[in-house]
């Protein structure tokens, strides 16, 4: 592939293609390239900036059109537990970040996924993901919309959860769509995304290993983790990167560590294709840049013979926006007692 082509838009069809033009035109189907990048966080957020910006200069030179970082790159994981002086983290969108990373994508022409702090306002903050284009601009912001409220994930106490809905946005090679970390468990929101044209799914994550349940549950985690991801791709038609940090933390920012014997973020980042093979993926120890190729051609090719979004019966999906399907004797079909 020569990844200088990477604009969308190259081929002019004539008006009234032959059948052999048609398919000539469509064996030469737009390819691109993403690039994601696990990596181990420091307690110091200039220096994870700095280091991202390195990983993101690599990945360019490696041909990747788009990268992707993982979630809250810029600190270790904080929501280990709950600080109130570990909102001074935030920052605004616009802000800092996305001015540095924007000049950084102009620079490469690529475009990138950046997870952030987000400072809404005095007291309201989110859990941010902010696509930049290749010109640099900020080209869309989603926030999180599903917050977890685990051991050692106390996000509940620092995000208010997402109210952008559901996102995909172009790019200058495709359309893409962003999800984060605890969003990977929700069918829902994969679904809104594809909906929306998204060819490629990233979710920039942070997920790993409390260390006295590696041993029993480690390897059943990650496969969890991953085979959720890969029925997203299965499902909708679509390509999934899954970018996750690694290295143990105890959310060092600063000096100011959690207690505890922290987590042990098992990196394993990978790219899944639209029939849910694993294209590329990383060890589960070490900082990688992965580069996976998007193929529009087998994603089409994918869907002709698995055609679920022809086949869905949106005429009977009503009840899946309600929390939980009561006992009809209990409950009218609406899910209102009777």
């Amino acid at each position: 592939m020569d990844v200088q082509r990477s604009c969308v838009g190259n081929h002019e069809f004539p008006s009234h293609p032959s059948t052999g033009e048609l398919f000539e035109h469509m064996s030469d189907a737009r390819k691109y390239k993403v690039g994601l990048v696990q990596m181990r966080m420091v307690p110091d957020p200039e220096a994870n900036l700095a280091a991202a910006i390195r990983h993101i200069r690599e990945a360019a030179a490696r041909g990747a059109h788009i990268v992707c970082l993982p979630e809250l790159f810029r600190a270790q994981y904080f929501c280990q537990r709950e600080d109130i002086r570990l909102f001074d983290l935030a920052e605004p969108i616009p802000g800092p970040s996305t001015a540095a990373l924007g000049e950084l994508a102009r620079e490469l022409r690529l475009a990138i996924v950046a997870s952030l702090f987000e400072r809404r306002a005095p007291g309201l903050y989110h859990n941010t993901a902010v696509t930049l284009s290749a010109g640099g601009a900020i080209a869309s912001v989603y926030r999180k919309m599903h917050i977890p409220d685990d051991p050692l994930y106390y996000e509940k106490f620092y995000f208010a959860p997402g109210d952008l809905g559901f996102q995909a946005v172009d790019t200058h090679v495709g359309r893409v769509g962003t999800l984060v970390c605890w969003d990977q468990w929700y069918p829902e929101g994969a679904r809104l995304t594809a909906l929306q044209g998204a060819e490629v799914l990233f979710y920039p994550t942070a997920i790993g290993w409390h260390p006295a349940e590696k041993d029993e549950f480690g390897a059943a985690q990650y496969d969890a983790w991953q085979t959720i991801q890969r029925a997203h791709a299965i499902a909708n038609g679509v390509y999934v990167a899954g970018v996750n940090r690694v290295g143990q933390e105890n959310g060092d920012v600063l000096g100011n560590r959690a207690a505890g014997p922290g987590l042990e973020f098992w990196g394993g980042s990978f790219l899944a294709d639209p029939f849910g093979r694993i294209i590329a993926k990383a060890s589960h120890d070490a900082e990688e840049i992965l580069i996976g190729e998007i193929d529009l051609a087998h994603l089409e090719d994918t869907r002709r013979n698995w055609p679920f979004l022809r086949d869905r019966r949106i005429d009977a999906y009503a009840p899946i926006s309600k929390r939980f399907l009561d006992p009809t004797n209990a409950w009218d079909k609406d899910g209102d007692p009777k």
